[in-house]
């Protein structure tokens, strides 16, 4: 197995978990001069955002309320940091 980087994640209660990825991954990534903690907490908030949406906008059923704000939360938290809706960045709407 190649060489791997370790990184970790804190939860707001303290509680930790960390992922080991292929070393160099992260910085294939980056952006010159992007720090790589940034690059994986990026992809932490594309994965989550998109998550929540499909819970809202791909899944049979009703959604309960809680679930349609954090859905509405994440989007808005996505075009915060990425300066696009999310929306967009996925390639559609509802």
């Amino acid at each position: 197995m190649a060489d791997t980087e370790t990184y970790t994640v804190t939860g707001p209660d303290g509680d930790e978990d960390t992922v080991e990825l292929p070393a160099g991954l992260v910085d294939t990534m980056a952006e010159e001069g992007e720090d790589p903690t940034k690059v994986v907490t990026d992809v932490v908030l594309q994965a989550l955002a998109q998550q929540a949406h499909m819970l809202v906008h791909h899944s049979e059923g009703e959604v309960p309320e809680d679930i349609e704000q954090m859905n509405e939360t994440a989007a808005e938290l996505f075009e915060d940091r990425f300066g696009v809706p999310l929306e967009e960045a996925i390639g559609h709407s509802h």
